[in-house]
């Protein structure tokens, strides 16, 4: 209960401002004349003057409300080491318990998970006291191991908000003093060019970050790319050290760093990190051989030059060395083409090696295409787009490239018009699959058609496209560690004229060139991996159907097999619930591909020592406390005013805010009007009486 005095005013302030100020001046004047009944006058305008003020008596009826004390607790993946959950538990069920015995105290609990950044405590816990009224807040109570993600520095403290306005108090788990060894990446590159190395800073520390051992350990650390034989190297420990790596591949490149373990471990889990390098190619070298002109010869140079990452050399016949003509000397070129150079001393240097429409006219003696087997067998690039008259005794085909073609003559060129087709290899193959307007099996494509194709028997690679008469028209092969294909026609620019509707001549070639220069994406045994929306999709690239299922491995090292499922473009697919955050292997006996769900070595679990230091700054900010459990044991409770120490040696503070709300309000005033009438009347005839006299 509580008593108050108020005022109702009868009329508007500003117009009891009026009156009073002209009724004190009228009085004021008479005092100073010194007229007769000038107090008896000043006496009743001070008496008209409080009934139009009207005070009164008001008495509240007040309600104590409880404050709200609110305990935070840590439930994220770091919490789960050890007895930390334990601890967590035991700890929680006192503090029920305790505060359950505190008078006028409401309780209420949040649970802090964890996500990219770590745990986030500061975020969490504001929007918990999003709904608890400032006047009611008591405090908080965490208990966590001290690892938290959010907490502002001490120079911005202001950005915690509310929760620096009550004491804020960390119940630590774990042990003081920690030590775990874990494995830092500190800078790798997000690309690099394919077969250039690239440095990559990791540290070892088995305590404080760049902390050095006295004895000057050294560690065991293991780098292995894409699931592949591991390589290992000694490193000190706490000092940074440069691991170099060469992508191999264009397209994602998983690295895997592993440290073995160390004297103290809370977690294997932070001796493991995953670096994805994306490998790109710096220039594409291709070597353009055109034989005799023809109308599709700027073909395949518009498309190699409207790339721009492909320095082309185009070496281009135009006249034989045996053809006679009337030209002046001074008329013909002086600057002799560097056929020795480009085909003995920088054959290796190229991507991609062209022949298109190319037969032998003494041009390239036979120790130059030599060099060119050569260059294929050792992981080089061959296409051939076939010249007319393949069975004539100057073709490719009775040259020193004959071992590696795919392919020989049967024939003389068949000069029907035919439709290009897709085999059912082709229709699996990456190059092939897929194609606009391809159709579906058993239909005619919607391609124009082509009017000329050599007449060829394929004796090794895949056949994945058919011409006239069903013969073969495009063979991709592998010879060594190289590639080669041959295209057994060179009316592929009918389709970019648009002849009865055109096809999809660039996008035909661009996939041949690529595949040829062993692009990933275009492998025809491909095993393909990776995260989705907490899942792990899983893609297996072949040309037989129905392969048989993967293997997969969690982070745990358990194994599960999961069958695919087959489609008609080739690829068989899978998808896996990944629960767990790590490094995923999946295989299929003999691809083996890796997949980093979440962020491996992440914040999280970068460094899971407990600790006091992170929350230090909050605690004090808020006039809170840390301690360790496992040290002092559970803290005792009390209630402190605002204006008290919040906390001790064996015991912490909750605020008592003292808040309440108003249940009834009863309003009694000083001048009840017939008490008002008899004064007004009472003085106003003492004046008049006074002033009779």
């Amino acid at each position: 209960m509580s008593i108050g005095f108020e005022t109702a005013p009868l009329v508007a302030w500003w117009l009891i401002a009026i009156l009073g100020g002209a009724a004190l001046a009228l009085s004021g004047l008479a005092l100073w004349r010194r007229s007769r009944g000038a107090w008896a006058r000043l006496c009743l305008v001070a008496a008209l003057l409080a009934v139009l003020i009207n005070p009164i008596v008001s008495e509240e009826t007040r309600k104590g409300l409880s404050d709200i004390a609110l305990i935070a607790i840590d439930r994220s993946a770091s919490q789960r080491i050890g007895t930390r959950t334990a601890e967590t538990d035991a700890a929680l069920a006192t503090l029920r318990e305790r505060l359950a015995r505190l008078p006028d105290v409401e309780v209420r609990e949040v649970q802090i998970g964890s996500d990219q950044r770590g745990t986030p405590v500061v975020s969490t816990i504001q929007q918990a006291l999003g709904d608890i009224p400032r006047d009611r807040f008591a405090g908080v109570i965490l208990l966590s191991d001290g690892r938290a993600a959010d907490v502002p520095p001490p120079e911005t403290m202001a950005a915690a908000g509310a929760i620096t306005t009550a004491p804020f108090h960390l119940l630590a788990t774990g042990q003081p003093g920690e030590r775990d060894r874990r494995l830092t990446v500190l800078e790798a590159p997000s690309y690099a060019v394919v077969g250039k190395p690239v440095p990559i800073r990791i540290r070892v520390d088995d305590g404080e970050p760049g902390e050095r051992p006295a004895d000057g350990a050294q560690a065991t650390v293991t780098l292995a790319a894409d699931g592949g034989i591991p390589v290992a190297r000694r490193v000190p420990v706490g000092e940074p050290v440069v691991l170099v790596v060469t992508p191999d591949k264009r397209g994602p490149n998983v690295l895997e760093i592993s440290v073995e373990a160390g004297p103290a471990e809370l977690t294997p889990v932070n001796n493991d990190a995953v670096v994805t390098i994306n490998g790109i190619r710096d220039r594409l070298r291709v070597l353009l051989v055109s034989g005799e002109p023809h109308m599709g010869e700027r073909a395949w140079r518009n498309i190699l030059k409207s790339d721009p990452s492909v320095d082309l050399v185009h070496f281009t016949i135009l006249r034989p060395p045996q053809k006679q003509d009337a030209t002046p000397v001074v008329e013909l070129s002086l600057i002799a083409f560097p056929t020795r150079e480009l085909f003995e001393e920088k054959i290796g240097e190229f991507d991609l090696v062209i022949f298109d429409r190319y037969r032998q006219r003494g041009i390239l003696p036979a120790n130059y295409l030599a060099n060119v087997v050569t260059y294929v067998e050792n992981g080089g690039a061959l296409m051939i787009a076939a010249s007319p008259e393949a069975d004539a005794p100057l073709s490719l085909y009775e040259s020193a490239l004959a071992p590696i073609l795919p392919a020989r003559p049967r024939g003389p060129d068949l000069t029907q018009a035919f439709r290009p087709a897709l085999t059912p290899e082709g229709r699996r193959h990456p190059v092939t699959a897929l194609l606009p307007n391809a159709g579906k099996p058993g239909e005619e494509a919607g391609w124009g058609r082509w009017l000329r194709m050599s007449d060829i028997e394929a004796r090794s690679g895949n056949v994945v496209m058919t011409g006239a008469q069903g013969r073969p028209l495009l063979i991709l092969d592998r010879v060594g560690k190289g590639r080669v294909a041959l295209l057994a026609s060179d009316e592929a620019w009918l389709w970019q004229r648009g002849f009865e509707g055109g096809g999809p001549q660039a996008e035909l070639l661009r996939r041949i060139a690529h595949w040829s220069m062993q692009e990933p994406d275009l492998e025809e045994e491909r095993l393909r991996a990776y995260a989705h929306q907490g899942r792990i999709e899983i893609e297996r690239r072949s040309l037989k159907p129905q392969p048989p299922p993967v293997e997969v491995e969690s982070p745990s090292g358990a194994r599960r097999t999961i069958p695919l499922e087959d489609h008609p473009d080739g690829v068989a697919t899978a998808s896996v619930g990944a629960e767990e955050p790590g490094l995923w292997r999946v295989s299929d006996g003999t691809r083996v591909v890796t997949v980093a769900v979440g962020e491996v070595g992440g914040r999280e679990m970068a460094d899971v020592r407990a600790t006091l230091g992170v929350i230090d700054p909050l605690a004090e900010a808020s006039d809170g406390s840390t301690r360790f459990i496992s040290g002092e044991g559970m803290p005792d409770l009390r209630r402190v005013r605002p204006d008290r120490p919040a906390a001790g040696a064996s015991w912490i503070g909750l605020r008592q805010n003292g808040a309440y709300e108003v249940t009834a309000v009863t309003q009694v005033s000083l001048l009840p009007a017939v008490l008002a009438l008899l004064l007004v009347l009472g003085l106003l005839v003492g004046a008049w009486l006074r002033e009779g006299r």
